[in-house]
């Protein structure tokens, strides 16, 4: 049985379509107005080979707060609706990942309680379109909407860039690992008997 949802949220700040399979290639289609949040997107399905299509229309006259924070939203939506009852699944992951000048550790739980930890301060403000605040509202969002224990820290700073991609991939990697099965988990791994 495929792990994969879609769901549109439509605002009269945003309208968003996001599809996700959890069990993909890699492959994406993203189109959000903001460019380096689509290198972002990309790079987080490449990276945790989830087949990914973002589609967004937001309210980029005024900023590009709406559209990243709702993306974030949905995306973290689509997450939960993806894993389903979590029966088999590891639940937990983490990955340590490397970015040029960049070290970066994300780890996370799907545990169905959200909560967000990020120690990242970025040394500009801008990454090309997008404000580096707004990495921090993205993934406060996801982990919010996808009931989701997500933290960061940031063991060696360096270039914002490589800061944010760092994140991303790191976060591709540790959920990659969260959603996977092992077959030893007959249910689903909580002494409560459920998630």
């Amino acid at each position: 049985m495929a792990r994969e949802a879609e769901i549109i949220r439509n605002t009269k700040e945003t309208r968003i379509r996001v599809r996700l399979n959890l069990d993909g290639s890699g492959q994406y289609k993203v189109s959000t107005g903001v460019g380096f949040f689509d290198h972002m997107l990309e790079g987080f399905a490449r990276h945790g080979l989830f087949d990914l299509e973002v589609e967004v229309k937001g309210d980029l006259h005024v900023d590009c707060h709406h559209t990243i924070e709702d993306t974030g939203i949905v995306l973290g939506q689509v997450i939960r609706e993806a894993v389903g009852d979590k029966k088999g699944i590891k639940r937990y992951g983490s990955r340590v990942l490397p970015m040029d000048e960049v070290l970066v550790l994300c780890a996370l739980d799907l545990g169905g309680r959200p909560y967000y930890r990020s120690d990242a301060e970025f040394p500009t403000e801008r990454i090309g379109e997008m404000d580096t605040e707004m990495v921090r509202e993205f993934f406060y969002a996801v982990s919010y909407s996808a009931a989701m224990n997500l933290h960061f820290k940031m063991l060696s700073s360096g270039n914002s860039h490589h800061m944010a991609e760092g994140m991303f991939k790191a976060f591709a990697k540790a959920l990659d690992e969260a959603v996977s099965f092992d077959g030893r988990i007959t249910d689903v791994l909580s002494t409560k008997g459920t998630i």
